[in-house]
């Protein structure tokens, strides 16, 4: 089995690095235009695995011939936010840099799933879907696992629990008309909505909206990149494993949820074809108006980017 990840800078290069350490692949290949730069994180990464103990080899490349017949390719590829930056900001420049690399990825791994991770997230996964005219459930966007990691994340920290003790989920787009679902978070198994009140609630969703700004703002040079890796790298294994995870992502809905033709973040069931199944949950009328509001919202959208499809 082989993975690409296109983009060496920390989010590719520490999504390469999950993936190696995880042991689930045999080779791991990262490209990057700047020249020795991925060639040398190989190398590094390499030299990490007497340590480490694992075998999958990673190999750096400046181009793509090494990427021939990936099962799994993930484009980290463009530029990342800037303060102040939203990310529609990126939209021009980085739907060229993602059409180019998904031309050059097809054209070697034409069974390949490809996981975009590239902002803005929905309109790049619609580009590559459209410019590497691959069946639409192979192409998905990395954005929900990351987003509910967040979610998870902050309800630990308000009610001072682990982690592990709190299901949750984001759904809607990567952006301003993201979705968490309150009504199904459970903490130690109890409902959110029975232990906390509305301005608690309604705070919990905020941060996670703005959970991605927060970390631009703080680094200041760069954005979040260690908790956006985990969860490519969790996407991955679930396709390489066929494991038929139930995980939120990114990906074409036909009809769920009263929504079609459109790429949102939604919960799907992930195996070696990529989206296998698009789950429907039981939300609340105002969180289905909410996830129909992003769908229209985030269907404008990908819509202009449509124009770049043949840049």
């Amino acid at each position: 089995m082989k993975v690409t990840v296109v983009g060496a800078g920390f989010y590719g290069s520490t999504t390469v690095q999950r993936i190696a350490e995880a042991d689930i692949v045999d080779e791991v290949v990262m490209v990057d235009i700047i020249e020795d730069k991925p060639q040398g994180l190989a190398l590094d990464m390499m030299q990490s695995r007497p340590v480490e103990g694992f075998e999958t080899r990673v190999v750096g490349s400046n181009g793509y011939d090494e990427t021939a017949g990936s099962d799994v390719c993930v484009i980290t590829a463009g530029l990342p936010r800037k303060p102040g930056m939203s990310r529609m900001d990126l939209l021009e420049v980085n739907a060229k840099i993602v059409s180019e690399v998904t031309r050059n990825l097809v054209a070697g791994s034409p069974d390949a799933v490809l996981v975009v991770v590239s902002n803005p997230l929905d309109e790049m996964t619609a580009l590559t879907a459209t410019v590497s005219g691959f069946p639409r459930e192979r192409i998905m966007g990395q954005a929900g696992m990351l987003d509910t990691a967040r979610f998870k994340h902050f309800v630990a920290e308000r009610f001072g629990v682990s982690p592990s003790t709190v299901d949750a989920i984001t759904l809607g787009s990567h952006g301003d008309t993201m979705v968490p679902v309150p009504s199904l978070v459970r903490v130690d198994g109890k409902p959110l909505t029975e232990i906390a009140d509305h301005e608690t609630v309604d705070w919990l969703v905020q941060k996670t909206r703005d959970g991605g700004a927060e970390i631009v703002g703080l680094l200041k040079t760069g954005s979040a990149y260690y908790a956006p890796s985990s969860a490519a790298a969790k996407m991955v294994e679930a396709v390489v494993r066929d494991s038929k995870e139930q995980m939120p992502v990114c990906a074409w809905v036909t009809g769920q949820y009263g929504i079609s033709d459109v790429y949102l973040g939604v919960p799907v069931r992930l195996g070696r074809g990529g989206v296998e199944e698009i789950v429907e949950l039981p939300l609340s009328e105002a969180e289905l108006a909410h996830l129909r509001e992003a769908a229209e919202a985030v269907r404008s959208k990908q819509a202009d980017v449509a124009q770049f499809a043949g840049a």
